[in-house]
Protein backbone atom coordinates (compact mmCIF):
# COMPACT_ATOMS: atom_id res chain seq x y z
CA UNK A 1 0.00 0.00 0.00
CA UNK A 2 1.36 3.48 -1.19
CA UNK A 3 2.55 5.58 2.12
CA UNK A 4 1.10 9.11 1.99
CA UNK A 5 3.27 11.92 1.86
CA UNK A 6 1.82 13.51 4.58
CA UNK A 7 0.78 10.60 6.70
CA UNK A 8 2.92 9.43 9.93
CA UNK A 9 4.43 6.44 11.03
CA UNK A 10 5.71 4.53 13.93
CA UNK A 11 8.86 2.48 14.40
CA UNK A 12 9.34 1.11 17.71
CA UNK A 13 6.46 3.18 19.55
CA UNK A 14 7.54 6.09 18.04
CA UNK A 15 6.29 9.05 15.70
CA UNK A 16 8.86 9.32 12.61
CA UNK A 17 7.86 12.95 12.08
CA UNK A 18 8.62 13.71 15.51
CA UNK A 19 12.12 12.55 15.50
CA UNK A 20 15.14 14.80 14.44
CA UNK A 21 16.05 14.64 10.73
CA UNK A 22 18.78 16.77 8.58
CA UNK A 23 17.94 17.03 5.07
CA UNK A 24 21.25 17.38 2.81
CA UNK A 25 19.68 17.07 -0.71
CA UNK A 26 16.20 18.89 -1.38
CA UNK A 27 15.75 21.16 -4.36
CA UNK A 28 13.76 24.64 -3.93
CA UNK A 29 12.15 24.42 -7.27
CA UNK A 30 11.37 20.85 -6.47
CA UNK A 31 9.48 21.64 -3.24
CA UNK A 32 6.67 23.76 -4.38
CA UNK A 33 3.22 23.19 -2.75
CA UNK A 34 0.77 22.88 -5.77
CA UNK A 35 -1.37 25.21 -4.58
CA UNK A 36 1.44 27.79 -4.38
CA UNK A 37 2.41 27.03 -8.06
CA UNK A 38 -1.31 27.61 -9.07
CA UNK A 39 -1.74 30.82 -7.03
CA UNK A 40 2.10 32.16 -8.53
CA UNK A 41 1.07 30.81 -12.05
CA UNK A 42 -1.97 32.72 -11.98
CA UNK A 43 -0.12 35.98 -10.99
CA UNK A 44 2.79 35.45 -13.60
CA UNK A 45 0.52 34.26 -16.22
CA UNK A 46 1.71 31.08 -16.42
CA UNK A 47 -0.59 28.51 -18.01
CA UNK A 48 -0.83 25.69 -15.67
CA UNK A 49 -2.00 21.36 -17.04
CA UNK A 50 -4.02 21.17 -13.92
CA UNK A 51 -5.96 24.21 -12.22
CA UNK A 52 -7.08 22.00 -8.54
CA UNK A 53 -4.33 21.20 -6.48
CA UNK A 54 -4.72 17.50 -5.79
CA UNK A 55 -4.60 16.87 -9.90
CA UNK A 56 -1.89 18.98 -10.33
CA UNK A 57 0.30 16.90 -7.86
CA UNK A 58 -0.77 13.78 -9.52
CA UNK A 59 0.15 15.49 -12.81
CA UNK A 60 3.85 15.96 -11.31
CA UNK A 61 3.99 12.63 -9.63
CA UNK A 62 2.94 11.04 -13.36
CA UNK A 63 5.09 12.95 -15.12
CA UNK A 64 7.74 12.38 -13.13
CA UNK A 65 7.51 8.79 -12.80
CA UNK A 66 9.43 8.04 -16.19
CA UNK A 67 12.59 6.31 -15.22
CA UNK A 68 14.41 8.76 -16.97
CA UNK A 69 16.31 11.63 -15.77
CA UNK A 70 15.71 14.03 -19.05
CA UNK A 71 12.14 13.86 -18.55
CA UNK A 72 11.73 14.10 -14.93
CA UNK A 73 13.70 17.24 -15.54
CA UNK A 74 11.22 18.54 -17.73
CA UNK A 75 8.88 18.95 -14.75
CA UNK A 76 10.78 21.69 -13.84
CA UNK A 77 10.00 23.95 -16.26
CA UNK A 78 6.80 24.62 -14.64
CA UNK A 79 8.23 25.38 -11.22
CA UNK A 80 10.90 27.77 -12.58
CA UNK A 81 8.50 29.22 -14.49
CA UNK A 82 6.87 30.51 -11.48
CA UNK A 83 9.80 31.65 -9.57
CA UNK A 84 11.15 34.89 -11.61
CA UNK A 85 10.11 37.48 -8.77
CA UNK A 86 11.77 38.66 -5.63
CA UNK A 87 8.40 38.09 -4.08
CA UNK A 88 7.89 34.43 -5.39
CA UNK A 89 11.28 33.10 -5.00
CA UNK A 90 10.98 34.45 -1.02
CA UNK A 91 7.23 32.91 -1.02
CA UNK A 92 8.68 29.56 -2.23
CA UNK A 93 11.94 29.86 -0.08
CA UNK A 94 9.42 30.39 3.09
CA UNK A 95 7.12 27.60 2.77
CA UNK A 96 10.29 25.34 2.06
CA UNK A 97 11.11 25.94 5.29
CA UNK A 98 8.45 25.56 7.37
CA UNK A 99 7.56 22.45 5.46
CA UNK A 100 10.80 20.63 6.24
CA UNK A 101 9.75 22.03 10.21
CA UNK A 102 6.79 19.82 10.14
CA UNK A 103 9.02 16.84 8.80
CA UNK A 104 10.62 17.73 11.54
CA UNK A 105 14.06 18.77 9.94
CA UNK A 106 16.40 20.58 12.18
CA UNK A 107 19.11 21.43 10.04
CA UNK A 108 18.70 21.62 6.28
CA UNK A 109 20.27 22.51 2.95
CA UNK A 110 18.61 23.70 -0.11
CA UNK A 111 19.59 23.72 -3.55
CA UNK A 112 19.06 25.64 -6.11
CA UNK A 113 20.47 27.39 -9.50
CA UNK A 114 20.17 31.36 -9.25
CA UNK A 115 21.05 31.55 -12.78
CA UNK A 116 17.53 30.17 -13.67
CA UNK A 117 15.54 33.07 -12.24
CA UNK A 118 16.72 35.62 -13.99
CA UNK A 119 14.11 36.14 -16.93
CA UNK A 120 11.84 38.40 -14.53
CA UNK A 121 14.85 40.87 -14.64
CA UNK A 122 16.16 39.50 -11.48
CA UNK A 123 20.39 39.81 -10.60
CA UNK A 124 22.05 36.43 -9.38
CA UNK A 125 22.38 38.95 -6.36
CA UNK A 126 19.07 39.73 -6.12
CA UNK A 127 17.70 36.08 -6.80
CA UNK A 128 19.96 35.06 -3.61
CA UNK A 129 18.37 37.76 -1.32
CA UNK A 130 15.14 36.96 -1.93
CA UNK A 131 15.93 33.42 -1.36
CA UNK A 132 17.78 33.81 1.94
CA UNK A 133 14.58 36.59 3.12
CA UNK A 134 12.49 33.77 2.35
CA UNK A 135 14.66 31.28 4.29
CA UNK A 136 15.00 33.50 7.47
CA UNK A 137 10.84 34.24 7.25
CA UNK A 138 10.25 30.32 7.54
CA UNK A 139 12.83 30.06 10.39
CA UNK A 140 11.12 32.67 12.66
CA UNK A 141 7.91 31.51 11.17
CA UNK A 142 9.25 27.60 12.72
CA UNK A 143 10.64 29.11 16.00
CA UNK A 144 7.13 30.80 16.91
CA UNK A 145 5.71 27.32 16.85
CA UNK A 146 8.25 25.76 18.91
CA UNK A 147 10.47 24.29 16.37
CA UNK A 148 14.28 25.26 15.76
CA UNK A 149 15.08 24.81 12.18
CA UNK A 150 18.18 26.17 10.49
CA UNK A 151 18.89 25.85 6.78
CA UNK A 152 21.53 26.76 4.46
CA UNK A 153 21.66 27.33 0.81
CA UNK A 154 23.57 25.54 -1.54
CA UNK A 155 24.37 27.61 -4.66
CA UNK A 156 23.94 25.52 -7.55
CA UNK A 157 25.41 25.87 -11.54
CA UNK A 158 23.78 24.27 -14.25
CA UNK A 159 26.39 21.78 -15.19
CA UNK A 160 25.08 22.27 -19.05
CA UNK A 161 25.67 26.22 -19.34
CA UNK A 162 29.25 27.92 -18.98
CA UNK A 163 27.98 30.23 -16.15
CA UNK A 164 29.67 27.89 -13.14
CA UNK A 165 32.80 30.05 -12.45
CA UNK A 166 30.38 33.24 -11.90
CA UNK A 167 28.40 31.24 -10.01
CA UNK A 168 31.00 29.73 -8.15
CA UNK A 169 32.03 33.35 -6.63
CA UNK A 170 28.34 34.45 -6.23
CA UNK A 171 28.60 31.47 -4.06
CA UNK A 172 31.90 32.22 -2.38
CA UNK A 173 30.12 36.04 -1.95
CA UNK A 174 27.19 35.05 0.18
CA UNK A 175 29.36 32.83 2.33
CA UNK A 176 28.04 34.12 6.16
CA UNK A 177 25.29 35.58 4.23
CA UNK A 178 23.49 32.26 4.21
CA UNK A 179 25.21 30.27 1.44
CA UNK A 180 27.30 27.33 2.87
CA UNK A 181 28.13 24.99 -0.66
CA UNK A 182 28.25 24.81 -4.12
CA UNK A 183 26.25 22.14 -6.33
CA UNK A 184 26.33 21.90 -9.99
CA UNK A 185 23.32 20.34 -11.27
CA UNK A 186 21.26 19.44 -14.44
CA UNK A 187 21.58 16.78 -16.67
CA UNK A 188 24.59 14.57 -15.49
CA UNK A 189 25.19 12.26 -18.42
CA UNK A 190 27.66 14.16 -20.96
CA UNK A 191 28.58 16.97 -18.53
CA UNK A 192 30.87 15.73 -16.19
CA UNK A 193 32.36 17.88 -13.46
CA UNK A 194 35.59 18.01 -15.49
CA UNK A 195 33.74 20.61 -17.60
CA UNK A 196 33.78 23.47 -14.66
CA UNK A 197 37.52 22.71 -13.21
CA UNK A 198 37.89 26.26 -13.00
CA UNK A 199 35.34 26.84 -10.59
CA UNK A 200 36.51 23.94 -8.91
CA UNK A 201 39.71 25.35 -8.51
CA UNK A 202 38.54 28.85 -7.30
CA UNK A 203 36.33 27.24 -4.73
CA UNK A 204 39.20 25.29 -3.28
CA UNK A 205 41.29 27.95 -3.33
CA UNK A 206 38.70 29.71 -1.63
CA UNK A 207 38.33 26.74 1.16
CA UNK A 208 34.22 26.77 0.37
CA UNK A 209 32.59 23.30 0.32
CA UNK A 210 31.61 21.65 -2.79
CA UNK A 211 28.60 18.66 -3.41
CA UNK A 212 28.53 17.13 -6.32
CA UNK A 213 25.72 15.46 -8.48
CA UNK A 214 27.45 12.46 -9.30
CA UNK A 215 26.46 8.85 -9.75
CA UNK A 216 22.96 8.76 -10.64
CA UNK A 217 22.38 9.02 -14.77
CA UNK A 218 26.19 8.77 -15.00
CA UNK A 219 28.02 6.01 -13.79
CA UNK A 220 31.92 5.73 -12.06
CA UNK A 221 33.09 7.77 -14.42
CA UNK A 222 30.97 10.72 -13.07
CA UNK A 223 31.72 9.86 -9.49
CA UNK A 224 35.68 9.74 -10.39
CA UNK A 225 35.47 13.33 -12.19
CA UNK A 226 33.33 14.71 -8.77
CA UNK A 227 36.11 13.56 -6.58
CA UNK A 228 39.38 14.07 -8.53
CA UNK A 229 38.21 17.70 -10.64
CA UNK A 230 34.92 18.60 -8.57
CA UNK A 231 37.06 17.97 -5.19
CA UNK A 232 33.30 16.78 -3.75
CA UNK A 233 32.99 16.73 -0.36
CA UNK A 234 29.47 14.49 -1.01
CA UNK A 235 27.72 13.02 -3.63
CA UNK A 236 24.74 13.99 -4.97
CA UNK A 237 22.95 10.61 -4.98
CA UNK A 238 25.96 8.88 -5.92
CA UNK A 239 24.15 5.51 -5.85
CA UNK A 240 25.88 3.96 -8.84
CA UNK A 241 28.89 3.44 -6.72
CA UNK A 242 27.40 0.02 -5.97
CA UNK A 243 28.73 -0.84 -9.71
CA UNK A 244 31.95 -0.71 -8.29
CA UNK A 245 30.85 -3.62 -6.00
CA UNK A 246 30.81 -7.07 -6.78
CA UNK A 247 29.00 -9.73 -4.74
CA UNK A 248 31.43 -12.68 -5.20
CA UNK A 249 29.25 -15.07 -3.19
CA UNK A 250 26.18 -15.30 -0.60
CA UNK A 251 26.06 -17.81 2.04
CA UNK A 252 21.78 -17.10 3.93
CA UNK A 253 22.72 -13.13 5.41
CA UNK A 254 26.32 -13.71 4.37
CA UNK A 255 27.22 -11.26 1.35
CA UNK A 256 30.96 -11.67 0.40
CA UNK A 257 31.66 -8.75 -1.71
CA UNK A 258 35.23 -7.57 -3.76
CA UNK A 259 35.43 -3.44 -3.59
CA UNK A 260 36.65 -1.97 -6.95
CA UNK A 261 39.04 1.45 -5.77
CA UNK A 262 37.20 4.16 -6.64
CA UNK A 263 33.89 2.30 -4.02
CA UNK A 264 36.81 1.21 -1.46
CA UNK A 265 37.89 5.33 -0.97
CA UNK A 266 34.51 6.62 -1.24
CA UNK A 267 33.53 3.83 1.87
CA UNK A 268 37.02 4.66 4.14
CA UNK A 269 36.84 8.13 3.50
CA UNK A 270 33.00 8.32 4.88
CA UNK A 271 32.03 10.43 1.52
CA UNK A 272 28.55 11.20 2.41
CA UNK A 273 26.27 9.33 -0.29
CA UNK A 274 22.99 12.11 -0.62
CA UNK A 275 20.97 8.78 -1.38
CA UNK A 276 17.25 9.75 -2.24
CA UNK A 277 15.09 6.26 -2.44
CA UNK A 278 11.97 7.09 -4.47
CA UNK A 279 13.88 9.70 -7.22
CA UNK A 280 16.25 6.93 -7.51
CA UNK A 281 13.64 4.87 -8.92
CA UNK A 282 11.88 7.57 -10.82
CA UNK A 283 14.91 8.57 -12.64
CA UNK A 284 16.02 4.92 -13.33
CA UNK A 285 19.09 5.34 -11.49
CA UNK A 286 18.86 2.12 -10.09
CA UNK A 287 17.62 0.16 -12.99
CA UNK A 288 20.81 -2.40 -13.26
CA UNK A 289 19.06 -3.35 -10.26
CA UNK A 290 15.79 -3.35 -10.82
CA UNK A 291 12.46 -1.18 -10.32
CA UNK A 292 11.55 -1.96 -7.10
CA UNK A 293 12.49 -0.14 -3.90
CA UNK A 294 13.48 -3.84 -2.59
CA UNK A 295 16.25 -3.47 -5.30
CA UNK A 296 17.61 -0.18 -4.71
CA UNK A 297 21.14 -0.92 -3.69
CA UNK A 298 20.80 1.27 -0.17
CA UNK A 299 20.68 -1.52 2.22
CA UNK A 300 23.77 -2.91 0.52
CA UNK A 301 25.89 0.67 0.95
CA UNK A 302 24.75 0.50 4.57
CA UNK A 303 25.85 -2.78 5.27
CA UNK A 304 29.24 -2.22 3.57
CA UNK A 305 29.75 0.59 5.75
CA UNK A 306 29.54 3.42 3.05
CA UNK A 307 28.26 6.67 5.33
CA UNK A 308 24.75 6.78 3.32
CA UNK A 309 22.43 9.33 4.18
CA UNK A 310 18.64 9.66 3.43
CA UNK A 311 17.07 12.86 1.53
CA UNK A 312 13.86 13.58 -0.61
CA UNK A 313 15.45 15.39 -4.00
CA UNK A 314 12.34 16.93 -4.89
CA UNK A 315 9.30 16.62 -2.55
CA UNK A 316 6.62 17.79 -5.29
CA UNK A 317 8.14 15.58 -8.41
CA UNK A 318 8.18 12.59 -5.67
CA UNK A 319 5.04 13.75 -3.59
CA UNK A 320 7.49 12.71 -0.90
CA UNK A 321 8.75 13.58 2.85
CA UNK A 322 11.80 12.70 4.40
CA UNK A 323 9.30 11.00 7.11
CA UNK A 324 7.88 9.76 4.18
CA UNK A 325 11.57 8.26 3.27
CA UNK A 326 12.40 6.76 6.16
CA UNK A 327 8.86 5.13 6.39
CA UNK A 328 9.72 3.71 3.09
CA UNK A 329 12.94 2.18 4.54
CA UNK A 330 11.84 0.88 7.14
CA UNK A 331 9.15 -1.23 5.14
CA UNK A 332 11.56 -2.47 2.75
CA UNK A 333 14.47 -3.37 4.78
CA UNK A 334 12.99 -3.47 8.41
CA UNK A 335 15.64 -0.83 9.95
CA UNK A 336 14.76 -0.06 13.61
CA UNK A 337 15.85 3.26 15.01
CA UNK A 338 19.06 2.57 15.57
CA UNK A 339 19.19 2.65 12.22
CA UNK A 340 17.45 5.76 11.52
CA UNK A 341 19.96 7.18 13.87
CA UNK A 342 22.75 6.43 12.16
CA UNK A 343 21.35 7.90 8.94
CA UNK A 344 20.79 11.26 10.87
CA UNK A 345 23.85 11.30 12.26
CA UNK A 346 26.18 10.46 9.04
CA UNK A 347 23.49 13.63 7.72
CA UNK A 348 24.89 15.87 10.08
CA UNK A 349 28.59 14.98 10.43
CA UNK A 350 28.24 15.15 6.34
CA UNK A 351 27.05 19.19 6.64
CA UNK A 352 28.49 22.12 5.33
CA UNK A 353 28.18 23.09 8.92
CA UNK A 354 31.77 24.31 11.26
CA UNK A 355 32.34 21.50 13.39
CA UNK A 356 31.72 23.30 16.63
CA UNK A 357 28.26 23.42 15.13
CA UNK A 358 27.79 19.85 13.62
CA UNK A 359 28.77 18.58 16.90
CA UNK A 360 25.73 20.69 18.64
CA UNK A 361 23.81 19.44 15.75
CA UNK A 362 24.71 15.32 16.59
CA UNK A 363 23.93 15.67 20.22
CA UNK A 364 20.71 17.17 19.26
CA UNK A 365 19.57 14.13 17.22
CA UNK A 366 21.81 11.84 19.72
CA UNK A 367 18.75 13.35 22.65
CA UNK A 368 16.18 13.44 19.98
CA UNK A 369 16.13 9.93 19.61
CA UNK A 370 16.81 8.58 23.17
CA UNK A 371 14.14 10.77 24.43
Amino acid sequence: MPIDQNADALVDGVSLRSLPKVSLHDHLDGALRPQTIIELADEAGVEVPESDAAALGDWFADKSDSGSLVEYLKTFDLTTAVMQTPEALTRVAREFVEDLAADGVIYGEVRWAPEQHLNGGLSLEAAVEAVQQGIEEGEDAAESRGHDIRVGQLISAMRHTDRSLEIAELAVAFRGRGAVGFDIAGPEDGFPPSRHRPAFEYLASQFFPVTIHAGEAAGLDSIRSALIDGRALRLGHGVRIAEDLEVVSRAGEEVLVQFGDLARWVRDREIPLELSPSSNLQTGAIERWGTEMGDHPFDLLYQLGFAVTVNVDNRTMSRTSLTRELALLVETFDYDLDDLEVFQLNAAAGSFLPVEEREELIDLITDGFDS
